[in-house]
């Protein structure tokens, strides 16, 4: 959703009246300055990947910094800051049609400073700019692009402009890139004072907006806080946005929203006055909706049958043509949820995905030494030595390949299962570019079983078959043709989901599969000591966001300490060792809480240069919300610490964004555990001894995430723990087996003997789970039959 801001004339966008009046003024031109600066390239000088690609490029890229501020300072021009990511498929078509095209860098290095970011670098330049642009057209996305005044105050913004070149246009009626340029030139020149006027009035309703909370200041109006009724609100929202037929929520393009799913999934494991709110058929059909929505990923084009990762969204309501590229991000997040949905479901196919994801961020993604790289482009060469580079080219197949790697008596068995044709699988309609001509997106369209009938074979014959036809066809993939570009940046926030979720996969199948759970926990702890070791200043409790041929300049944002504290605790509940609990509660400190009395948490340290904003993430976007990561982290830190301070500090947060969440709770999914424990608190469990094999060890870690509670070990070697949470000082001295189970500020053992996984409750996931991995292949038609019909209205 897409806030308007109160003032704000969205057709101007941004540039106000001196966009519409152009040369009708009666304002004096300013006096051109003597001698402009004749400005270089210097994109190479980057570290990014993102940046470096544009150092060719005919337009003179600078760097975000006090240099290039300075110059637009001293010489009184415009700075166009261009905004994208490695993976996004628009900024490549944006950099071929405009930034390499002469006429347009001309005009761009003559009148203004160009300046090319890194979202993923510079998170916070984004979000202010983006803000900015979302409020003034009513949408957003990237490439962003932002006309802003020396003082860095914006003045005209968008996203993709159409170049010279283009035949690629996606909207009607769009005005291209160089009638901007040369509209924005000469109206500065005329008008500048009208135009930082306007300026100014935009940043200080934006400013406003912040301050006061998306909808308006009604902090307070919940008297003893957010009710549990919100949950059902939520979950109201969406029965009734749901996709019955496809799963998902809404029409195309259609994103995984991890958080939403979660919540969906979570809901069912709450405490029963949950249920008893929600309402236990509700409750039921959230599940449903979730376990829906990720079977019908899991079969679509938007994971990769082939090579195993997710694409970042479906161009489609029903998953079958994606978007490309391959976030970490969405990897690491889907990898929680595909773990949760199997402990939930003991679904084999769940448990496959699993495997499948695990697999694409421990060797496509992971740096040698430690650490998992951002992402992987959506445009690619089909087949080398092209020299130009398309959409999906490296994932899609011909007809006639397939059978000339597939051979006569595999390819058409391959094909029905994977709805390949002669004349594609991608619809015209959906491809209003042409780019995918008599090409077929993988997506599974029959199951081994129907299969098995077609062609009068056994359902085995069936299901090895198509495990040798992908192995091959990944094998010519990977032979024939260019990989799509990596984006080899390490970065602190996205390592932190992918730290907790191989930890916890890796703690859930090591009863039945030691060998990939050592190899996953192995992941997670190189990359926790690699950021510990590469990206953290210990003696100033400081991180640093980016790792790239060496630790980057900019230090970490919100999101990377919030995530990365998750992942630790995490990694510290699935190995114990309170080296990581003890990181987490440092970094939890060195948060950017606000303590003005207002509470949660700032996105950027108070002093950050050049950021004329300072902004608060509530909802919930492709990542989960930074201070919803919080306020969880904090109540689970309270519980394993017996920390008050922590549960105040979530309950402010969660407070911090009463206004919003009274009014759209759909938009807060990753809140909803935290309003619970904030009704309920948590509860810790405690064992002691240095025996292995506990029950409760090993039935927490085959919990779901909503099993809403927290779990911590104590051996002789754990001084600092019973230093840091005075319940346990003396607790396990003794060397034997407790249990002790913590509530509030108040602990009591539980009895040990003669219990079992059944007797204490947790769901007798052990006896669910297979006793080695499983590698079935996906059959369509075995689903759940039942149907989640939306609400009325």
């Amino acid at each position: 959703m897409t806030a308007q801001i109160r003032g704000v004339n969205g057709e101007g966008q941004g540039l106000g009246q001196a966009w519409k009046d152009g040369l009708e003024s009666n304002e004096q031109p300013n006096e051109e300055p003597k001698e402009k600066t004749a400005l270089v390239n210097r994109a190479g000088e980057s570290r990014s990947p993102y940046v470096r690609a544009h150092a060719s490029n005919p337009v003179a890229w600078q760097i975000w910094g006090d240099e290039a501020i300075d110059l637009a300072r001293k010489e009184n021009r415009l700075l166009f800051v261009s905004i994208g990511y490695s993976a996004c498929h628009w900024c490549h078509v944006m950099e071929r049609e405009s930034f390499e095209n002469e006429e347009v860098a001309a005009i761009l290095n003559d009148a203004f400073i160009p300046i090319k970011i890194d979202r993923e670098e510079r998170p916070d330049i984004d979000r202010i700019y983006m803000n900015y642009v979302q409020a003034t057209t009513g949408s957003g996305g990237w490439p962003l692009s932002v006309f802003v005044t020396p003082d860095l105050e914006p003045v005209f913004g968008g996203t993709y402009w159409p170049g010279p070149t283009s035949s690629t246009t996606p909207f009607e009626d769009q005005v291209d890139f160089l009638a901007i340029l040369n509209k924005l030139s000469t109206v500065w020149k005329e008008q500048e004072e009208r135009c930082r006027q306007d300026s100014s009035e935009i940043l200080k309703k934006l400013k406003d907006f912040a301050s006061e909370g998306t909808f308006g200041d009604r902090r307070g109006e919940g008297g003893d806080g957010l009710d549990i009724e919100l949950l059902e609100e939520a979950n109201q929202h969406f029965l009734s946005t749901y996709d019955s037929q496809n799963g998902g929520f809404g029409s195309a393009p259609k994103f995984p929203t991890p958080s939403k799913l979660s919540f969906l999934l979570r809901l069912r494991q709450f405490p029963s006055i949950v249920h008893d709110v929600v309402g236990e058929e509700d409750c039921q059909k959230a599940e449903n909706m979730a376990m829906t929505t990720l079977r019908k990923m899991a079969r679509g084009g938007i994971h990769d049958h082939i090579g195993n990762g997710f694409s970042r969204y479906s161009v489609t309501a029903d998953w079958s043509l994606p978007h490309f590229e391959k976030m970490l991000y969405d990897n690491a997040q889907l990898l929680h949820i595909y773990l949760d949905a199997f402990l939930l479901s003991r679904d084999p196919e769940m448990l496959g995905v699993v495997y499948d994801i695990a697999s694409y961020l421990t060797s496509t993604l992971e740096h040698p030494a430690g650490g998992f790289y951002s992402s992987e482009d959506a445009d690619s060469f089909y087949k080398r030595g092209d020299s130009e580079k398309r959409e999906g080219a490296y994932y899609v197949w011909t007809k006639r390949e397939f059978e000339n790697v597939l051979g006569s008596h595999t390819e058409p068995i391959l094909s029905a299962f994977f709805n390949v044709s002669g004349h594609g699988n991608v619809k015209p309609e959906n491809d209003p570019h042409d780019e995918f001509i008599d090409q077929n997106v993988l997506a599974v369209a029959n199951s081994p079983n129907t299969l098995a009938s077609t062609f009068g074979m056994k359902e085995e014959e069936i299901v090895r078959i198509i495990k040798d036809g992908k192995a091959a066809l990944r094998a010519h993939r990977e032979k024939e043709r260019v990989k799509p570009g990596l984006d080899d940046k390490i970065i602190v926030s996205w390592n932190g989901i992918a730290i907790g979720a191989l930890a916890r996969t890796a703690a859930v199948i090591k009863g039945f599969d030691p060998v990939k759970s050592e190899e996953y926990l192995k992941s997670a702890l190189k990359a926790a000591t690699f950021i510990k070791e590469n990206l953290y200043d210990e003696s100033t409790k400081t991180l640093y966001r980016i790792w790239r041929e060496g630790r980057g300049e900019t230090k970490g944002f919100a999101d990377d300490y919030a995530f990365l504290v998750d992942g630790l605790i995490d990694l510290y509940e699935a190995t114990f060792n309170e080296e990581w609990l003890h990181w987490a509660d440092d970094l939890q400190r060195n948060l950017f809480y606000d303590s003005s009395g207002t509470g949660a948490f700032f996105s950027t340290d108070f002093s950050a240069a050049h950021v004329i904003l300072r902004l608060k993430e509530g909802m919930d976007a492709s990542e989960p919300s930074t201070n919803g990561i919080s306020a969880s982290n904090l109540y689970r830190l309270s519980s394993l610490l017996n920390d008050d301070t922590y549960s105040k500090k979530a309950k402010e947060t969660v407070a911090g964004f009463e206004s919003e969440m009274l009014q759209y709770p759909w938009l807060f999914a990753s809140f909803m555990p935290s309003i619970v424990a904030g009704h309920l608190g948590l509860k810790g469990t405690v064992v002691s001894g240095d025996g292995v094999g506990n029950d409760k060890i090993n039935n927490f870690e085959k919990q779901p995430r909503g099993s809403f509670g927290t779990f911590a070990k104590l051996d002789s070697s754990n001084s600092w723990l019973r230093q840091r949470n005075s319940l346990l000082k003396d607790f396990g001295l003794d060397g034997k087996q407790r249990v002790l189970i913590c509530e509030g500020n108040t602990c009591h053992e539980e009895e040990l003997e003669g219990q079992t996984a059944d007797a204490l409750n947790l769901g007798n996931v052990a006896a669910a789970l297979p006793t080695k991995p499983t590698n079935q292949v996906v059959e369509p038609e075995k689903e759940s039959k039942e149907v989640v019909q939306p609400a009325s209205g």
